[in-house]
């Protein structure tokens, strides 16, 4: 296993769509899925999307937390899920604007609009295929990283660039910026 390099918003692939997983039981996919995680667990972060490490392909691995205050625990590979080609769909028009921050986007957070609950389909390292449903924030983390075999950033997804800005001062200032239009 390797740490690999995460790519920073700027670098040309960031803004790429992903290419599909041909044979997500081929070896070369099960060695890009153990440096990911390898990398995630190194970075401190909840997901990561192989475009995000200079790798053109549709795959995300992400913890499963309920809460953004659920404590994350590496060690549990019960809560680890690989997906191989992800298609996502909203279940509702429903759409709640939340705190979002991004290993590509290093030292930012920004409020970005996300469907509240959604239907996700992917394949397994075994090629088997699996439907599920999520909602709330697992659902936000999923789209956050599927975002990312699209070709998009979460600052693309802003609509209120006031909402958008250094990490350290906006969980300094995180009870006024609350208090603004997005959470009324």
């Amino acid at each position: 296993m390797a740490i690999l390099k995460i790519a920073k918003m700027g670098a040309p692939i960031l803004g790429e769509i992903a290419e599909e997983v041909l044979d997500p039981t081929s070896q070369e996919t099960a060695s890009v899925v153990s440096n990911m995680l390898e990398t995630l667990i190194d970075s401190g972060g909840l997901g990561l999307a192989a475009p995000q490490v200079y790798i053109s392909k549709r795959i995300i691995i992400l913890f499963r937390l309920s809460s953004r205050e659920e404590e994350l625990n590496y060690d549990d590979a019960t809560n680890l899920l690989i997906m191989i080609n992800p298609v996502i769909e909203p279940l509702s028009d429903e759409i709640d604007v939340d705190w979002e921050a991004c290993l590509s986007v290093p030292g930012m957070m920004g409020a970005v609009p996300r469907y509240t609950k959604i239907r996700y389909t992917w394949s397994d390292l075994q090629g088997k295929k699996h439907e599920d449903q999520a909602e709330g924030f697992f659902a936000r983390a999923i789209q956050h990283e599927n975002d990312h075999l699209e070709g998009v950033l979460y600052p693309q997804r802003i609509q209120d660039l006031q909402l958008f800005g250094f990490s350290d001062e906006v969980n300094r200032n995180l009870d006024l910026l609350n208090k603004g239009s997005f959470k009324e």
